[in-house]
């Protein structure tokens, strides 16, 4: 299934509330929710307590995406009714298998993000522990960055073993999504898609986001072509 996470950390915080629920009614599927400490990224967002706010006010679940060092300390703030997805970064994470595994002890689901500098290798031996695998495809730390076009090898590549193994993890691309780009990053395997100043700068949020889901809609109902297949 093809779902749009549109991340707050571009919403504007004086009616947050009301932008979320325009998302929301707008046919959006996640609230992406980035949380920065200024160590592990050089800058700062918010903490468990305006994701919080949030709860009862929009049915959308809760993705966690905790940029942050020392993460196994926090990630239990963020566990609500709501919560689906806690992802922590493997660049943050001194016993990455511990921290996967304290997540998923919380009772949601564990996912694990890679930076653009980061080699796909090394989640070898963590794939089959995780929900869900989140590309980078820009640098942690500021909204608004341009897309990093080697992410999409590496979602390509986590497609193909995902496809060769049988796993079922979600594989999710954060960072410089918009409209004209949003059909190659699905197409490369992607199948979660966070989208924080292309939804929440646009004049109209609520059109920019059913534009967004429209566009997904129509690609995952796309035949796939089988390898015997002329190309």
């Amino acid at each position: 299934m093809m779902r749009l996470a549109p991340s707050i950390l571009s919403a504007d915080f004086s009616c947050l509330g009301q932008q979320v629920g325009i998302v929301e009614k707008a046919g959006a599927h996640l609230v992406h929710v980035d949380v920065m400490d200024g160590h592990f990224v050089p800058n700062i967002s918010f903490g468990a307590t305006v994701m919080k706010s949030l709860s009862g006010k929009t049915r959308m679940p809760f993705d966690v995406h905790l940029m942050i060092e020392n993460p196994d300390k926090y990630a239990a703030d963020f566990v609500t009714d709501q919560t689906e997805f806690i992802t922590v970064h493997q660049e943050a994470c001194t016993h990455l298998h511990r921290s996967i595994q304290n997540i998923k002890s919380l009772g949601v689901k564990a996912g694990v993000s890679i930076n653009p500098g980061t080699s796909l290798s090394a989640l070898d031996y963590i794939l089959d522990e995780v929900d869900m695998v989140l590309v980078m495809s820009v640098n942690p730390g500021f909204g608004g960055q341009k897309f990093i076009q080697s992410a999409l090898s590496k979602i390509a590549m986590l497609k193909e073993i995902k496809d060769r193994t049988g796993l079922t993890y979600d594989i999710e691309v954060d960072g410089g999504i918009n409209l004209d780009n949003v059909g190659t990053v699905v197409s490369a395997g992607a199948n979660i898609i966070v989208a924080g100043s292309s939804v929440f700068g646009a004049a109209d949020i609520d059109a920019r986001v059913r534009e967004f889901t429209g566009k997904l809609k129509m690609i995952g109902e796309m035949p796939k072509l089988d390898s015997g297949e002329e190309k």
